[in-house]
């Protein structure tokens, strides 16, 4: 598919490597760390090598080769203990629930000190299309569930509050995509923020 090969090209490389900065520069070193929903956890096997961490996932769809030790699991209990990882991580997960609160309970209840989303906001002209498009192209070959649940900058504040969990560090323009690309793919779509417990 074309859209695949320049998703790739242009986008895939440059994202892996800034978010995994982004996060590595967020987590406390030393930290054992959860990655819900983790994929092939290539972003993770970048954190590690930039942050003295260590990381493993679990994920609903648990595929043939992965850089870190990944095991599977249902999408809405995570098979581990209260307080089991110092932090959890989930990178552009929530919007594929259909429940997006009832998952980051279940977070939060494996996650001693914090948690670290990154994912979208549906604020802006035509944010819901161009999101549905770039998860489109992101994840449909992967054979990665599409319920295009994007939620609005206050619908995600109303459920950190709901979940006691108090909002840190909030990234909101990340700069994931190159010029001019990034005027219609970054804009405000992104964000990352560390939620502490």
């Amino acid at each position: 598919m074309l859209t695949g090969r320049v998703h790739k090209k242009f986008v895939y490389d440059r994202r892996m490597d800034l978010l995994s900065s982004y996060f590595a520069n967020i987590i406390k070193p030393g930290s054992k760390i959860l990655d819900v929903g983790c994929g092939d956890g290539k972003i993770d096997s970048m954190i590690m090598e930039k942050a003295d961490v260590n990381i493993e996932g679990i994920d609903i769809l648990v595929r043939g080769e992965t850089y870190v030790p990944v095991k599977k699991f249902d999408g809405r209990v995570i098979p581990y203990s209260d307080n089991s990882f110092d932090t959890v991580i989930i990178i552009d997960v929530l919007h594929h629930t259909d429940d997006p609160k009832e998952l980051l309970g279940e977070i939060k209840r494996v996650a001693k000190r914090n948690i670290i989303i990154k994912d979208h906001t549906a604020n802006g002209f035509m944010a819901r299309s161009i999101l549905q498009f770039m998860d489109y192209v992101g994840n449909a070959h992967y054979g990665v569930r599409l319920p295009y649940n994007y939620m609005r900058e206050k619908e995600w504040e109303k459920i950190f509050q709901e979940l006691s969990l108090n909002a840190g560090k909030w990234e909101k323009i990340l700069h994931l995509y190159p010029m001019p690309w990034g005027l219609i793919f970054d804009r405000k779509l992104h964000f990352i923020v560390d939620l502490q417990k």
